[in-house]
């Protein structure tokens, strides 16, 4: 470990990629194919995902397209394309040209998207409830500002390349350190 890191950071980073698992549970997604009528066909994670960016993107903030997809989830809008187009073969997403630009497609979710929404949201919040049913009102309440304001800074942090790779030469330049 670098020794300007300090022994937390490493801890939140490690907790961090845990955290991804609330995504990707398999009881989750088998749970999701029965429920689903989605025909014994696995919910690919980014079908997940791109559900997910639409409903966030949809709560009363306008029109939902590719574009808004590719920058909710922090992709290149030529990925969120191909993501939105497995999400509509799926049947969990529809897309109909927008009222305010012809060039444009706005997105919503179909029926089924909405079902699969539904339960995802309703897992994952049983989940972490029961992982935190021994905490506290005051501990939940804390984990969940500190966690919040952690989420909020990733999220609206301008990491440039040159940035990105001055960290990676900096990690490199660590390991080999005698």
């Amino acid at each position: 470990m670098s020794p300007h890191i300090d022994a937390s950071v490493t801890e939140i980073e490690r907790a961090a990629f845990q955290l991804r698992r609330l995504w990707a549970k398999p009881h989750l997604l088998q749970r999701l194919r029965e429920q689903c009528g989605q025909g014994g066909r696995p919910i690919q994670l980014s079908s997940l995902l791109v559900i997910h960016a639409i409903a966030g993107q949809g709560e009363g903030r306008g029109e939902v397209t590719v574009g808004a997809v590719a920058d909710y989830l922090d992709i290149d809008p030529s990925t969120a394309s191909r993501l939105v187009g497995h999400a509509i073969d799926a049947g969990f997403v529809s897309r109909t040209p927008s009222p305010v630009d012809a060039r444009r497609a706005h997105l919503r979710l179909t029926e089924s998207g909405e079902r699969v929404r539904r339960l995802t949201d309703e897992f994952r919040r049983r989940f972490i409830a029961r992982l935190v049913a021994d905490w506290t009102d005051e501990e939940r309440s804390m984990f969940a500002g500190l966690l919040g304001r952690f989420a909020e800074a990733a999220a609206n942090y301008p990491m440039e390349a040159a940035e990105l790779e001055t960290s990676i030469e900096a990690a490199r330049a660590d390991d080999c350190a005698p």
